[in-house]
């Protein structure tokens, strides 16, 4: 138990002995700075079932813990709050039983708790992956990894939409004006080479409707009747035909997409355990929809189609297959859901991130599985974000205006390296060096200023800011725990001895407060799906570091017994920022 949990146990065994009341829950809040004090306890809301002067219990409650909890010290009552002095002893003794502990925080993952799936990323293969799929990967792999801290197994997973319309525009554009470039022969990557030419494809699109409005026609019309969307209409009914020119077709510039993801994926420091394509699930949902028929969960209109009735949940019908009995994307999303928790018996909920314009979408899924009775439907979570935006305004793919994702990664590190050449950071470094270090910590900016935000949210990103050595960003961070790294090479002595029986700083003390509360903040921030608990945790733990360095000598402390503790403490901080920015799937430089 930690120190809250501690104090609010034995204040209801103080107001049982002392009151004969039963308290259910018991207020606390830091102690205020101009009053002397660890933790404080808040009378007021004891007097529902503690009738009397709110100073009078303050002062009986704090006698009485004095007397008989080993951990408090003294106590004094302002008004309704009872401030508790909490004894070094017991940060001293918290702090020897976590120093050693790499994993400190971190909850094993039991045989007897459900899996959980996480799905993320799931791009289409017309383009490269954009800023917009960045704050999704990043958002479902740290999500992952903390859900995985607090104890439970997690698989990755993503759908790749890997057929459609979309799909064949680029399949078109290349076959007719590629000339059969490749990747190699362009030394394009894959998905930038496919990417252009579904950008080719809107060019000559547009300039067909521009051409047969001036003919006479609406642009309604026109819009239907290009040329160029007629073409790919019948090279999408092919490749559901199964031609086999239209499929090596498309095999072959899926794969140079699934290359260019892949690289992409590495780059950014995300992995997955399985993949998911569209088209081998596109047809998945028709049988779970006779299914539901037969259990009553649907009903079927007069000209055939297959609708499910949500209008008692406050939501509308819902059409699940259409009257010529071809399926919608919400068969499809069934089907998926339900053969994913065949592939993994274990998993007992499953966690979707996709943007928040796909909220509705969502709550009729979950409420649909739910309907046919499948226990893990009562754990499914959309993890639903805001849009990012940039100073320059909206991006859209099939214009060529987004921001691509390496070309992002690219611009982070060569942003990291201005600035640190301005500020002097990197000096006596080799060029190699140099890079890795420019990399890692604009890779961090970029991650940290996403998932520092919750993620509902929306966003806009400023590179330079999020780069920004000081205030809440990556950089700042790092730094901090490259400092520690520092310290901890300057060090000369051996560290693993415990300290005892030593009087603390205010300010040691604040930093073993903050890191009693990690393990706490990887539960809520697992229980919340939000990794920005863990970003803003972090940031909190290294303002307080910085205080403490800035405020306590460390090696020009008065005894050898303080030097080593001070150290001590410096190099689990350090731990603990490093565990916490993993979390977020975020690196730290030893030199900085």
């Amino acid at each position: 138990m930690n120190l809250q949990q501690i104090i609010s146990e034995k204040v209801k065994v103080t107001i049982k002995e002392l009151f004969g009341a039963n308290l259910e829950s018991v207020e606390l809040q830091a102690t205020r700075k101009e009053f002397e004090g660890d933790i404080t306890v808040v009378v007021f809301p004891m007097l529902r079932v503690v009738k009397g002067n709110p100073v009078q219990i303050g002062e009986a409650v704090g006698n009485y813990l004095k007397e008989n909890v080993s951990e408090v010290l003294d106590f004094n009552v302002v008004k309704g709050f009872l401030n508790l002095v909490i004894s070094d002893s017991y940060y001293l003794n918290f702090f020897n039983s976590i120093k050693n502990n790499q994993k400190f925080g971190f909850v094993e993952h039991s045989e007897s708790k459900k899996s959980v799936m996480v799905e993320y990323s799931s791009p289409n293969t017309n383009k490269p992956l954009h800023l917009g799929h960045v704050r999704n990967i990043l958002l479902g792999f740290s999500v992952a990894e903390i859900i995985k801290a607090s104890g439970k197994k997690v698989y990755k997973t993503q759908i790749i939409n890997d057929r459609g319309i979309h799909i064949c525009k680029s399949m078109l554009a290349w076959k007719k004006y590629g000339n059969g470039e490749t990747p190699e022969s362009t030394g394009l990557k894959g998905d930038k080479l496919v990417g252009n030419y579904y950008v080719k494809f809107d060019q000559i699109y547009k300039d067909q409707i521009a051409e047969l409005i001036q003919n006479g026609k609406t642009e309604v019309e026109a819009k239907a009747e290009a040329p160029f969307l007629l073409e790919a209409q019948e090279m999408l009914r092919k490749w559901e035909a199964g031609d086999k020119d239209v499929v090596a077709l498309w095999e072959m510039m899926n794969s140079w997409v699934y290359d260019g993801f892949e690289q992409t994926y590495k780059a950014i420091g995300v992995d997955f355990d399985s993949y998911y394509y569209e088209s081998n699930t596109y047809l998945l949902g028709k049988d779970n929809i006779e299914e539901g028929l037969a259990k009553g969960v649907f009903f079927t209109k007069e000209d055939g189609s297959v609708w499910c009735d949500l209008t008692d949940e406050g939501l509308d019908e819902k059409l699940v297959l259409r009257k010529d009995g071809t399926a919608v994307y919400m068969t499809q999303d069934i089907g998926t859901a339900i053969q994913r928790a065949k592939d993994k018996p274990d998993v007992g909920g499953m966690i979707y991130t996709v943007g928040n314009e796909q909220d509705y979408h969502f709550k009729v899924l979950f409420l649909i599985l739910k309907k046919l009775g499948y226990d893990w439907a009562e754990h499914l979570h959309h993890l639903s974000y805001g849009m990012v935006d940039l100073p320059s305004g909206k991006m859209k793919s099939r214009e060529g205006t987004v921001v691509d994702a390496d070309d992002l990664i690219t611009e982070m590190a060569d942003t990291a390296e201005n600035i640190s050449k301005d500020l002097g950071k990197l000096e006596g470094y080799t060029d190699k060096e140099k890079g890795e270090v420019y990399k890692t910590i604009g890779l961090g900016a970029l991650k940290y200023y996403i998932l520092k935000v919750d993620p509902k949210k929306r966003i806009l990103f400023n590179p330079e800011e999020s780069v920004d050595f000081q205030g809440n960003t990556g950089p700042f961070i790092q730094y901090t725990y490259a400092r520690i790294q520092a310290i901890l090479r300057k060090a000369d002595f051996v560290l693993d001895t415990t300290v005892e029986n030593l009087k603390l700083h205010q300010k040691e003390k604040e930093l073993i407060k903050q890191l009693e509360l990690f393990p706490e903040v990887i539960q809520n921030a697992a229980k919340d799906l939000s990794p920005a608990i863990i970003a803003n945790y972090t940031y909190d733990l290294v303002k307080n570091y910085n205080s403490f360095f800035q405020n306590v000598s460390i090696f020009g402390a008065d005894t050898d017994t303080e030097k080593l503790f001070r150290v001590q403490l410096s190099q689990f901080v350090g731990a603990t920022i490093k565990s916490a920015f993993g979390l977020l799937g975020i690196n730290v430089p030893e030199r900085m």
